[in-house]
C-alpha cells in the first residue's frame, strides 16, 4: 500500500513473477478513512490480518531547530509519522484481536539522541518508540506482539545519488562495520518479527545501524588521531 501507485504495482508484478502473492492498495497515511478502507479490503481479500509494518513516514531530516520550526511544519510531520502510526495500529488491533498478530514499527536512530536539526522528526520517532512499548504491554496477553526497528543510514538505488558523499563519510567513520546499510538489513529483521520464530520477542526496540549508537561519540575523532583515548 502507499500513494505511489505505479511503483507499488511494479513491486506487485515482480513478486507475482517470482511466484509470490501480492496486491497493491492506494492509501494516504494522513487520511483516516483511507487507512480504514485499506484494512477492510485486506481482510476481505485475505481473510485475516496477521502482520502490520508501519513504514510510512515524512522523512523531513532537515526540518530544523526548535526556533526555526513553524506549527504547520511540526503538525505535518507528526500527522504522518506519529498520528499515522498510531491510527494504523489502532485499526489493525481491531482485526488482530480475533487471531493475534505482529506489529512492526519502523522508527529511527534520530529518536536516540539530540541533534542540530530534525527536531520534529526526532520527536515523532521517539513517540513511535513509546507507542511500541505501550502496544506490546497492553495487548501481549491477547497474542499481539509489537516491536520497533530503528534503521541507521540505509543507502538504496533510489536515494544513493541524493545522499551527499560527506554524509556517507561521516557515517562510515562512526559505524563499526565497513559498509552502509541496505534495505535487506531492515527487511530481514522485519521478517523475523513477523514470523513465529520471534513469538517470545515483544516490546523491543532494535537498532540496525552498523553499531552507530553503541559507542561514545568521540570514536571517529580519536580514530583520525590514531589514538584510542586522550
Amino acid at each position: 500500500w502507499g500513494r505511489r501507485e505505479e511503483k507499488g504495482l511494479a513491486v506487485v508484478n515482480k513478486i507475482k513473477e517470482e511466484g509470490g502473492i501480492a496486491s497493491f492498495h492506494y492509501m494516504d497515511i494522513t487520511d483516516t478513512n483511507s487507512i480504514e478502507a485499506l484494512f477492510k479490503d485486506t481482510k476481505e481479500l485475505y481473510g485475516k490480518i496477521d502482520v502490520l509494518v508501519n513504514n510510512a513516514a515524512n522523512v523531513a531530516l532537515k526540518d530544523g531547530r526548535v526556533d526555526e520550526l513553524t506549527v504547520e511544519m511540526w503538525d505535518a510531520i507528526f500527522e504522518s509519522d506519529m498520528r499515522g502510526t498510531f491510527y494504523t495500529t489502532k485499526v489493525a488491533l481491531t482485526y488482530m484481536l480475533e487471531n493475534g498478530g505482529s506489529i512492526i514499527n519502523i522508527g529511527s536512530m534520530a529518536s536516540t539522541n539530540g541533534d542540530l536539526s530534525s527536531t520534529a522528526y526526532a520527536c515523532a520517532k521517539a513517540g513511535v518508540d513509546m507507542l511500541t512499548k505501550s502496544v506490546a504491554l497492553q495487548y501481549g496477553k491477547k497474542n499481539i506482539r509489537c516491536n520497533c526497528i530503528r534503521p541507521g543510514l540505509i543507502v538504496t538505488p533510489e536515494n544513493d545519488a541524493h545522499v551527499p558523499q560527506v554524509l556517507k563519510d561521516i557515517f562510515l567513520s562512526n559505524i563499526e562495520v565497513n559498509r552502509y546499510g541496505c534495505p535487506e538489513d531492515i527487511g530481514a529483521l522485519a521478517v523475523y518479527f513477523a514470523s513465529d520464530e520471534s513469538s517470545y520477542v515483544t516490546g523491543q526496540i532494535i537498532n540496525v545501524d552498523g553499531g552507530l549508537n553503541s559507542h561514545v561519540p568521540t570514536v571517529a575523532q580519536f580514530r583520525e588521531l590514531g589514538k584510542r583515548t586522550w
